[in-house]
This record gives structure tokens, sequence and C-alpha cells, in this order.
């Protein structure tokens, strides 16, 4: 697996596998509550170690915010990926994380950047490998 790619295979695509991570209830919130992520640790059935994907409510803007929140997201998570891989790979387990946005909104944040989402999921990537 390459070390900063997110292929297709690294993807939550199933519903059945969504509501299982929501029904477990594992949620972190970032220090600065700008994400959270709810997750689901298995024994490793995979090849694949961590399987991710992001969510963001319709109440939270309009389609092109919502489909940039989704974008930073998936880059900052892309960027340190290493971090819950490498630690999954260690332990022998699966991983499987949905991303969403806490506090951010379109009103209290119409130009979002990188730079306002990478610290607070950062955060929750830290969180998460101590808790594995």
């Amino acid at each position: 697996m390459k070390r900063y790619t997110l292929s297709r295979k690294e993807r939550i695509k199933s519903k059945k596998l969504f509501d299982t991570i929501y029904s477990q209830n594992n949620l972190i919130v970032s220090k600065d509550q700008k994400v959270k992520a709810v997750f689901i640790i298995e024994n490793q059935t995979e090849n694949i170690p961590v399987k991710v994907t992001e969510a963001v409510s319709k109440k939270t803007g309009n389609a092109v915010w919502r489909n940039r929140v989704k974008r930073l997201l998936r880059e900052s998570y892309r960027v340190n990926k290493f971090l819950l891989v490498d630690k999954c790979l260690e332990r022998n387990i699966s991983l499987a994380v949905v991303f969403s946005p806490y506090f951010l909104n379109q009103k209290r944040n119409p130009i979002l950047q990188l730079s306002d989402v990478l610290p607070g999921m950062l955060d929750v990537i830290n969180k998460i490998r101590s808790s594995i």
C-alpha cells in the first residue's frame, strides 16, 4: 500500500459497514471541535488495515460547501494516514472510520481552508491511535 494515496479499496462503500460503525458509537471529537470521528475496531480479516469515509449533513451548508468539506477531510486524512495504518499493521487489526465536521458549518465558516481542518484531523487521528 502506498503511503500518500487513498485508493477505492480504502474507502467505506457498503451501507452495512456504515450502519455497524454508527451502532458501535465510538465517538472522538477534536480539541478545537471542528472534526469528529466514529470508528470501529475489528480483528484483521482483509489486507486493508484502515477504511475511511466522510459524512457531511445537509444541514451544514449547500452542496458546493459540503463537497469542499469532504475534499478537505479526505486530503487531511490522506496526508496523515500512515499514522493509523502503521499502528493497525503493528497490532494486526482492522479499523473503519467515518470522519465528519462537528461545529463546522457554512454560516460560521463560509470560506474553509485546509489549514482550518488539518489540526482537528490530526488531533482525531492521534486520539484514535491512543485508543487502539
